[in-house]
């Protein structure tokens, strides 16, 4: 199977995530990631949700920026790539997608990817309203 479907699937087990589901079906759910993505990933980017890692800054005009705060630097995410003959979905600015998702392929996403999809469907993102000159500045950090 191609590495384009198993992110299909991957996406799809993500979208039936909703915030109000009950914990027979939540357990379906991530029992259905683990099928898909190593447990440690499952276990490090549910450990960054649940230590409010995953920021999303707002701008007034509707758009969206995500940062991850990792345990020794913090990565922008782009949880959603508008190239739909590509295998990549998403990217990260942390070197584990770097080497594990882009050059070895090894693995799917990386946690950061993982914290930033599930943080969204659970509703669990710290929102942050941004000016167009914060927004400037974290586009700017991100390609320094």
């Amino acid at each position: 199977m191609a590495r384009s479907q198993y992110l299909s699937f991957v996406h799809a087990v993500i979208a039936a995530i909703k915030p109000d589901i009950s914990t027979e079906d939540m357990d379906e759910n991530w029992e259905k990631l683990r099928f898909f993505l190593p447990d440690n990933l499952v276990l490090a980017a549910l450990d960054l949700i649940d230590r409010d890692s995953v920021v999303k800054y707002c701008a007034p005009w509707g758009r969206v920026r995500y940062e991850v705060l990792g345990s020794t630097a913090t990565y922008t995410v782009f949880p959603q790539l508008p190239s739909p003959d590509s295998d990549i979905m998403a990217y990260c600015t942390c070197p584990s997608f770097t080497y594990s998702v882009l050059l070895s392929k090894s693995q799917l996403m990386c946690k950061h990817v993982l914290a930033t999809l599930l943080a969204e469907r659970l509703q669990k993102c710290v929102e942050r309203p941004v000016t167009a000159d914060e927004l400037a500045s974290t586009v700017t950090r991100c390609f320094s």
